[in-house]
C-alpha cells in the first residue's frame, strides 16, 4: 500500500478543481460512527452554535447551496 506522503505528494499535483473534488470524496468516505476526537474548545463552540440554531438566531443553508457559492466565489466550476 502507498504511504501517506506519496499520496499527499501525488494529490498536491492535481488541479485545484480535482483537489477540491478529492477532499469532498474523502470527507464523504469517513464513517459517521468514527468522528474525530475534538478539543474542549471545539465542543464548546459546537454547543454555542447549536444553541444559536435551536433558538432561531441563525438560519442554516443546505450544503449544496453553500458549496455552489464557494465554488462560484473561487471562480471554479462545480466538481460534480
Amino acid at each position: 500500500m502507498t504511504d501517506y506522503n506519496s499520496i499527499f505528494a501525488a494529490a498536491s499535483n492535481l488541479s485545484v478543481t480535482d483537489r477540491l473534488r478529492l477532499i469532498d470524496e474523502l470527507a464523504a468516505s469517513v464513517p459517521d460512527d468514527e468522528p474525530p476526537a475534538l478539543s474542549e474548545e471545539w465542543l464548546a463552540e459546537i454547543e454555542r452554535r447549536t444553541a444559536e440554531i435551536d433558538s432561531g438566531k441563525v438560519v442554516t443553508q443546505p450544503w449544496p447551496e453553500v458549496r455552489k457559492q464557494l465554488f462560484t466565489q473561487a471562480g471554479l466550476k462545480s466538481a460534480d
